[in-house]
Formats: structure tokens, sequence, C-alpha cells
């Protein structure tokens, strides 16, 4: 299949914002993509790699300034003159190759199979760690001759996806309901969305639904493929909790730390973040307890991993616990300094996926595998109750230790991986903090004038799939948080005019505030009254949602 026919189906995309209309339009191209589906369906979330594969091109939009260069010829300064000018990568390299003084580096058309093998070999490169100046111009090299081979419009498009930025407004659901037309006449979406949470890979789903429901249903939850964790909605009060998860419920603490998927297989550990990734290496100590205190040899463990002071034993905040999470070097003499405790709170996987089962039975095989060590592994504290005075003294309890509140979970529910579907809800002390995407900065004045400063947040809107701004952040930050937000927010920079930057929401910090205010000013209609950071919350990949910035509005109100 031509990468052109995605390249069409892309544009028709982009020219509307119907969700039935991006449904049909997805459909059709399904239909006719043949083999090449998983791939097609792949590029159509924005990546080639499904998330759970630890595969990344590692471009930046600087690095691809300087791809786009070398595919047309045009110097750096033309292409950032045209980024800046656009506001948009993908918009900047179409013009480049319309006015490209390179020859087609390959003569015949590039191929949706000629492209995924192309990204692939570059995210193969990236994974093993070729980041000297000689392989980093043969990473660059190969996406130049693709974009080099490609027609205008397609260039726009594979320049979005190498930066992972497709910009049309397709999410898991839009593709799913896709799926669900194009091979299924609309029925079995609900099969296909839980083939998607069990796999946590559209290009196998996609593959699956060519052959039939009876291949959709066989996908299964397997080892070493971290599936999305299942998320708790927010609730106020300790009666709105046991109206959402029913009576009685399983009441655990709420601690700071780092969520964590851990694989056990053939007795071999691996540990995920929230966010997918493998901090295998960074964690030895979590390998090392698990091991030592997990009687499985196959199973998947939901936990919290939560850094204590190893002079008096007290509870860390998560904000200096993640220092270890993207370590590279060092680690060891961060494991001594920042040593960790692995809370074991649920069990989806035991020789087989148990994650359909009650939470009730879950947790009474979780707590036959788990031996308990204090400072190495401890099951999360936990009662069963009915009474709200015993949750009400529990949750006294947990913020008097440092943590964070409580989570009431429902005793009959199954895991439902990535979803907020009230069996489990999380109980904190008000005002509850929010976390949002930086959207957008200002470069600072001054001494300063080298970092960026004032930070534009924003919130997810669902529906419409982008991020809206809710207010600006502008003190409170020492310098050292400025030149850390300056180096995480550099490399995601999209639109540059004068002092203003809009940078890709990927950086999610934890904001503190006074209020929530309407507002005509930001495009939310919210903002936020003296907002001040908390942390950063390397575990998450998404920001907290439209629809909660609306709740906690009418709450306070």
């Amino acid at each position: 299949m031509e990468f052109s026919k995605i390249t069409e189906a892309f544009e028709k995309l982009d020219q509307t914002q119907k969700t039935l209309e991006k449904t049909d339009i997805l459909a059709e191209l399904f239909e006719e993509s043949g083999e090449q589906l998983p791939q097609v369906v792949l590029m159509c979330t924005g990546t080639p790699f499904p998330a759970w594969k630890d595969l990344d091109l590692g471009v930046s939009s600087k690095t691809l300034v300087k791809i786009i260069s070398k595919a047309t010829g045009r110097s750096e300064k033309e292409v950032e003159k045209e980024w800046k000018e656009q506001g948009d990568l993908g918009l900047a390299a179409q013009t480049m190759v319309e006015k490209k003084t390179q020859q087609r580096l390959m003569s015949q058309e590039i191929t949706v199979q000629k492209t995924f093998e192309r990204m692939q070999k570059v995210a193969e490169m990236e994974s093993e760690g070729l980041n000297s100046s000689v392989n980093q111009d043969k990473k660059q090299k190969e996406l130049a001759d693709l974009i080099s081979s490609s027609e205008p419009r397609e260039a726009k498009y594979l320049a979005r996806i190498i930066i992972n930025n497709l910009r049309l407004g397709v999410g898991e659901g839009t593709i799913r309901d896709a799926l669900s037309e194009a091979f299924f006449d609309g029925k079995h979406f609900e099969d296909i969305q839980k083939a998607y949470d069990f796999s946590n890979d559209f290009a196998e789903v996609a593959k699956a639904c060519r052959e039939g429901l009876e291949q959709v249903n066989s996908l299964e939850l397997e080892l070493y493929r971290p599936v999305k964790s299942m998320l708790a909605k927010n609730v106020d009060t300790i009666e709105e909790g046991f109206e959402e998860v029913g009576e009685p419920a399983s009441i655990n603490y709420k601690y700071d730390g780092m969520r964590a998927q851990i694989h056990v297989k053939e007795g071999e550990v691996k540990v995920f973040t929230r966010r997918l990734d493998d901090v295998t290496e960074q964690f030895p100590d979590v390998v090392e307890a698990v091991e030592e205190n997990i009687e499985s040899d196959n199973c998947i463990l939901d936990t919290e991993i939560v850094g204590y002071d190893p002079e008096d034993g007290g509870m860390i905040p998560f904000q200096r616990l993640s220092k270890r999470i993207k370590r590279k070097y060092d680690i060891q003499k961060l494991k001594e300094e920042i040593p960790v405790e692995v809370r074991p709170f649920d069990l989806i996987y035991l020789d087989e996926p148990i994650l359909q089962r009650p939470y009730s039975e879950r947790w009474e095989k979780l707590k036959s595998v788990v031996n308990e060590q204090e400072e190495e592994m401890k099951l999360v504290d936990n009662d069963i109750t009915l009474e709200a005075e015993r949750v009400q003294e529990m949750q006294q309890a947990s913020l008097s230790d440092g943590h964070e509140g409580i989570m009431m979970k429902n005793l009959e529910a199954e895991y439902k991986p990535g979803n907020r579907v009230g069996y489990m809800v999380k109980l904190k002390p008000v005002m509850e903090t929010l976390d949002l995407a930086i959207v957008g900065a200002k470069w600072s004045e001054g001494r300063r004038s080298n970092w960026l400063g004032r930070l534009f947040l924003g919130c997810y809107d669902k529906e419409n799939n982008e991020y809206l701004e809710v207010g600006k952040m502008a003190t409170g930050l020492t310098d050292e948080q400025f030149q850390e937000i300056t180096e995480k927010l550099k490399p995601l920079i999209t639109n540059e005019e004068g002092r203003k930057v809009d940078v890709r929401p990927e950086v999610i910090v934890e904001a503190e505030y006074e209020e929530i205010q309407e507002s005509p000013t930001y495009s939310s209609g919210y903002a936020l009254r003296f907002p001040r950071m908390k942390q950063f919350r390397e575990d998450k990949e998404k920001a907290d949602s439209l629809e909660k910035i609306k709740g906690l509005y009418q709450d306070q109100n």
C-alpha cells in the first residue's frame, strides 16, 4: 500500500471536527488496507509503535529541523523560519519539499511497509543507545531519505509522525469504532475495546479484526507486555465513596509514591511505570525485593513504590523519588540515597490472567504470594469496612503519616485497564491538586533570560482530543526549577513567536491553587487562581480532564 493512500485519508480527517465523519474516513481506509492494516492503524495513532514496546525514534523538534534541511537541501535557518511562520513542523516540511533543491534519493514511491521498516530501523538504533555523532548522522540520514522521497503532503504527515504529533484529533475510541465499522458493521466495539485493554497493541487488535471475532476475543494479557493502569475517580466525601464502590469496601492508604506494574516471567522481573516505561535497570532494589519476597514465578503486580529516608525511615515525597526514574548513571549511589519499599495492592496475573475476577479474590491471592519484609515489601495498609467512622479514622491516620489520603475499592469489581469506571475512588483532602500539562511558556527577561519562565497550563479535553489552557504559573519557582523546566521543554517546542513558545503537552506538573474561576481569557473557560507547582508528575502522560475542572468548579460553588 502506498503511503499516499494514508495521506489522502489524513487530509480528509484534517477537514472535519465531527467524530462520526472521522470514524467513517478511518473505517474506509482500514477496509482498503489489506495485510498492511496493522501498520496503517499504528500510523493513525500518530506513532509507528505500540505503547508497550520500548521503541522511540528519539527525534526532537530541533533534530527534525536538521532532518528536513538534509532532505530538501534548504538551510536550517530557512526551515526554522518556515516553522515559526506556520507554527507546525509538518507544514514546514511540506513547504520545504515543495521548494527542495535535492533530487529524490529513492526513485520509487514510498509505501507503508517501507516507511514502517525505516522507522523501525531508526528506533532500534535509538534503543541500542547509539548516541555518537556518527550514529546520530546515520539516524538522521535514514529519516531524511524518507522525507526526500515523499511528495509534499506526505512529508507533512511523515514529519508529524516522526515527532509523535499527528494533530488530527484521532483518539483510541475513534480507532476502536472505525475497526468495528470496517469489520463488524459497527458491532462488537466492546470486544475490540477489551482486546485493546488486554493487549495494549492496536496493531494486534487490527490484525485480529481482519481474522474475525473469535480471534479478537482470543487476545489476552501477556507477561512483559504492560497494560495501562486502572485509574481512580475522585470523590469529596466518604458517603460519596461508598455510593460509588458499594458497601463494604476495601480501604487502602494512598501513598505519595510511583505507580509501578511489576511483571515476573519464569522468575525474571521487569518494572514498568504508569507510562509503561521500562525502569528495571533504575530499580535493582525492587527487582531484588520481588525475587526474595514474591512466591510466584509468573505474575503481574500493581504496586506503589514508596521512597523513604535511610536515616529515620520516614516517607519522602514523590518529587525526590522521581530522580531515580530516568537516571542512567550512578544508579547504585541513588539507590542508597533514596531507598524504596514496594507496596503491592493488586494482582492481575497469576500463572494466567485474573484481572476479570473480583477484587476480593485478587486481594486474597495477592496476600498468598507476598512475604512481607520491612523496608522491602509490604502489602498496602488495608481494611475492609462499611463503617464511615472507620474510613475517617484511616483517612486521618494516612494523612498523619505523611501520605495523600485513602483509596476506596469495590470488592466485586474486575480490573479495567486505563479506565476510571468507579471501581475504585480516591478520597484526598481538599483543595485537591490538579495534574496539568505545560502547553506553552515564555522566555524570561533579565538574569533568567536563558530560561523558560511563565508556564501556561492545560487540561485535557477528551471530547475533542486536545489541550485547553487553564491558567499560567509565573511565581514560586526556584532557579533550579527554572533550569530543569527549560531543559524539559526545549526539545518539545513546536512554535515560537517572540518570547512565547508552544510546546507538546508531554510535561505534567502537579499544581496547587487557591480556587477555580470562570474566565474568557483561557480556552478552557476556566482559570486557576494563584497556581503554583508542587512537583513534576513523570509517572503520568495525560493531564486531568476539562470535565474534572468543571466538576471542581461546581463543587466549590
